[in-house]
């Protein structure tokens, strides 16, 4: 069976564990992690490993994390205490690490390899919503820090044979990232631009979808939702390694008045 490919909404920090004794988020974050929480179950088949891509790790490389990524990288600041003693302890997928290091070499790119780093919440928060018994291996890769998009589109095209051996690959950001920008006054902004992107990733043409999406910054209000596009790139790579199938909406809410969606293709 294969994969789909995932563009998925990773909340703000640790959003959806804000209660010391585990109760449910605050009601905004709720129908997000309720979209997270449902993910594995949509699948068609249960994946052998996950390849997650986060806003959260850039190198002057695409970098693979061949280690199982605990401690955690608690990348953070100002929330409770108790949020910096959050646990998810899947194991590491070195062979998808390796096997994905390899397609994307072939594809050109020169590949970095690392096994040190902690999980950074970009992966931690959305999988321990996603996975909560923490028993499917996880392997990171990490963003190239030109944060080109053709290239990055190009990269996760040349990782889509993982679909077919079992491995979900999933971007992990935000569609919409502008941490300055908060409240009602930031709707009508961020659904004009929510539209737009939507669009241009659900366009039925494979070309003209990919060349729409690497031109993201000819959006409306491009720079205003994206002061700087770390969250937007884990987009790409899931387009790349959707390869001709449009996007379907996934998710579409409202949070910190942004509006915010996630992506499905295949």
């Amino acid at each position: 069976m294969k994969m789909p490919t995932l563009f998925v909404p990773h909340g703000g920090g640790p959003c959806f564990f804000m209660d010391p004794d585990g109760g449910p988020p605050d009601p905004m974050w709720r129908p997000m992690q309720d979209y997270l929480a449902g993910l594995i179950a949509s699948l068609a088949e249960r994946p052998r490993a996950i390849l997650l891509i986060s806003g959260h790790w850039e190198e002057n490389l695409v970098t693979v994390h061949t280690g199982n990524g605990q401690p955690l990288l608690y990348d953070y600041y100002g929330f409770p205490e108790h949020t910096y003693r959050l646990r998810w302890d899947a194991p590491g997928a070195p062979d998808v690490a390796l096997r994905a290091k390899s397609l994307v070499e072939a594809a050109g790119f020169a590949v970095g390899q690392e096994s040190e780093r902690g999980w950074d919440h970009g992966v931690f928060v959305p999988m321990k919503v996603a996975v909560p018994d923490a028993d499917i291996p996880l392997a990171q890769m990490s963003l190239r820090k030109d944060l080109d998009p053709a290239d990055h589109i190009a990269i996760g095209r040349a990782l889509a044979p993982l679909r077919d051996e079992g491995v979900l690959i999933v971007g992990s950001g935000m569609s919409f990232h502008n941490l300055r920008a908060r409240g009602p006054q930031v709707t009508a902004i961020a659904d004009e631009w929510d539209r737009a992107l939507t669009d241009a990733v659900t366009d039925p043409d494979p070309a003209r979808r990919a060349d729409r999406v690497t031109a993201w910054d000819m959006l409306p209000h491009a720079h205003f939702s994206h002061p700087r596009e770390e969250h937007l790139l884990p987009l790409m790579i899931a387009l790349g390694a959707g390869g001709d199938s449009p996007a379907a909406v996934d998710y579409r809410g409202e949070v910190l008045g942004w509006i915010v969606s996630g992506y499905r293709f295949g």
